[in-house]
């Protein structure tokens, strides 16, 4: 989730609005000992989902919850919203590496988009109609996160770049003045964040995906994106509450850049 320089790019070749059309919707989120922060981080990708297919007939969501070497209570914090929710996929999984848990996420969502395409309306359609959303499991999405998401895709988008803003809770009130300096929200900004990253299945397929990396998995991948002319949105109308930490999961992921920024 380091932030990272991008800016936002119309699309190259625009399809037709049918072309464009989104049927299913996978959330992918890769969990490492987030027991604290699991269940709200569910709950807002609940409301999100209930959002989308409320508002956008036709679409289907999925919500696929990598447990990447967790020790704590993390799993059964998952199986309990799975065990209530039908749209909630739980991938255990020991790979210790953020890179290889949103590949593995990616992988099994794609499997179950076909595997019911054969008989429950979705037959014949193909990976552009899948959009794959990508957040952190210490992050809370807004309710009208995917929808918005899905208003991009439809103008031709393959890429949407959101934001992130960190919880004030618990920070401190300089750490968050020197955060807010220097990331003002604004349309077309600069950054990449594995927390609030959204792209079409068939682009995200044709770049080669996630790599299998420990960190800056989100910036390598937007990089593939764009190398292969994926027309990319960067907005801030999708902020995304992250936490505020410094000691975080992943090294040189974004607790390590707000370490950083807290330092003289």
């Amino acid at each position: 989730m380091t932030p990272t320089a991008v800016g936002g790019e119309a699309p190259r070749h625009p399809a037709t609005h049918g072309n464009n059309r989104i049927q299913q919707i996978a959330v992918v989120i890769p969990v490492y000992n987030e027991e604290q922060h699991l269940e709200r981080a569910l709950t807002a990708v609940q409301s999100a989902a209930d959002r989308a297919e409320r508002e956008l007939p036709g679409v289907a969501v999925q919500v696929v919850v990598v447990l990447d070497s967790c020790t704590d209570r993390s799993a059964a914090i998952a199986a309990a919203v799975a065990g209530e929710d039908v749209r909630f996929v739980v991938l255990p999984a020991s790979f210790r590496s953020v890179g290889k848990s949103r590949q593995a996420g990616v992988g099994t969502a794609l499997g179950n988009v076909r595997s019911s395409s054969t008989g429950d309306g979705l037959a014949g359609m193909s990976l552009r109609g899948v959009w794959l959303a990508n957040t952190d499991a210490d992050s809370c999405v807004p309710p009208h996160w995917l929808v918005r998401q899905l208003e991009l895709a439809a103008l031709g988008f393959d890429v949407v770049l959101g934001t992130v803003q960190p919880d004030p809770h618990g920070m401190h009130h300089e750490l968050l003045a020197r955060w807010h300096a220097r990331h003002a929200g604004t349309e077309d900004h600069s950054h990449v964040y594995g927390a609030n990253l959204g792209v079409r299945a068939s682009s995200y397929l044709a770049a080669g995906g996630f790599p299998g990396v420990d960190f800056d998995e989100d910036q390598a991948l937007v990089n593939r994106l764009r190398s292969s002319g994926a027309g990319i949105a960067a907005t801030d109308t999708t902020r995304v509450l992250t936490s505020g930490r410094t000691v975080g999961r992943a090294p040189r992921g974004f607790a390590a850049y707000l370490l950083a920024l807290a330092r003289p």
